[in-house]
């Protein structure tokens, strides 16, 4: 992977700051590597629905923020990525103390970054894959919909 902003990290956690939707659900990205990233959070009830599994909006939301980061953190300055396409699938309940997300680019292009993720459940010292995502992100320029 090629890094074109070797300031990424910084960039990254000024838009967590911003990352509004985030703080809500109680999502961190704890690692921030160029192409890859994890987050956690503490499963709670108001993060399930009405079995009591974690909601898939929630599931496909976490998928969705590593993937999307990850992709951000290869781009040129002044560069931002939105999500053009996310396909998931549910393998397992999301049941246990804490969920689990990585999100790493697959595929690096200049407009496109082709990425996958991983959302797992936690609970005790078991992990279980909860859900596999595939995302297209888009690359978006400067000058692009101002």
């Amino acid at each position: 992977m090629q890094v074109f902003n070797p300031d990424y990290k910084t960039l990254i956690k000024q838009h967590l700051e911003r990352q509004q939707f985030m703080k809500h659900i109680g999502f961190d990205l704890n690692v921030i590597e160029p192409g890859r990233m994890e987050g956690s959070l503490k499963l709670e009830e108001y993060h399930k629905q009405q079995k009591g599994f974690a909601h898939g909006g929630l599931v496909a939301t976490l998928a969705d923020i590593t993937a999307g980061f990850a992709a951000y953190s290869l781009v040129p300055p002044e560069h931002h990525v939105v999500t053009g396409e996310l396909k998931i699938s549910y393998l397992n309940p999301g049941v246990g103390e804490e969920l689990r997300a990585v999100g790493w680019v697959l595929k690096q292009g200049k407009k496109i970054n082709f990425c996958e993720a991983e959302v797992w459940s936690i609970s005790g010292d078991e992990e279980v894959l909860i859900a596999k995502a595939s995302a297209s992100m888009i690359t978006i320029f400067p000058g692009d919909f101002k």
